[in-house]
């Protein structure tokens, strides 16, 4: 996932991407956190061009995945699909130095450093593919979760337990009788 430098001219560098989420440090880690299972290999197609004194490379990548979903805790699959765009500008020496203060423009934010006469562009896919992951995942817009009282799937079926909201604050005094 590597770009020579000196490979992109004046018309885009194509690159098409086709690699097992192994080749991946953070995904393996989202995957051993529990954050999810990706079912497949990472794919993207990435368009590298000069412009100016910069590079822009855009693109898509997808990969598949399953997902917990955050109301009704049932595993259900997904596609992760994100398109990007970053500007790679070449690090100088200023750039290194630590600044104090600095106003950061909309480019700013999309861009990117690098050095020598190659950029790696994996740290970039994982980084889209992991933005893309939901904090809180949901099977569908309309689920209604599980029922807190009995545990029952509400999408499902439905349950006998009382709709009628319930104070925990005083629920240990519920029985309590007094005798005069």
């Amino acid at each position: 996932m590597k770009i020579r430098i000196d490979h992109i001219k004046n018309k885009p560098y194509l690159l098409t991407v086709d690699k097992p989420v192994a080749n991946f440090p953070v995904l393996l880690q989202m995957q051993s956190d529990g954050e999810c299972v990706f079912r497949g290999n990472v794919t993207a197609e990435i368009a590298v061009e000069r412009e100016f004194d910069h590079l822009k490379a855009s693109g898509r990548v997808q990969v598949p995945v399953d997902l917990v979903c955050g109301r009704c805790l049932a595993t259900y699959q997904s596609v992760i699909d994100s398109s990007f765009r970053i500007i790679f500008r070449k690090e100088t020496a200023r750039q290194s130095e630590v600044e104090d203060e600095t106003e950061l423009c909309d480019d700013d934010l999309i861009a990117s450093t690098y050095s020598g006469d190659e950029i790696d562009l994996a740290h970039d896919i994982e980084e889209q593919i992991s933005m893309e992951v939901p904090f809180k995942p949901l099977c569908d817009e309309q689920c209604k979760g599980i029922c807190p009282v009995c545990g029952a799937d509400l999408n499902i079926s439905g349950c006998s337990c009382s709709k009628e909201p319930v104070n925990l604050k005083f629920s240990a005094l519920k029985d309590f009788k007094v005798s005069r």
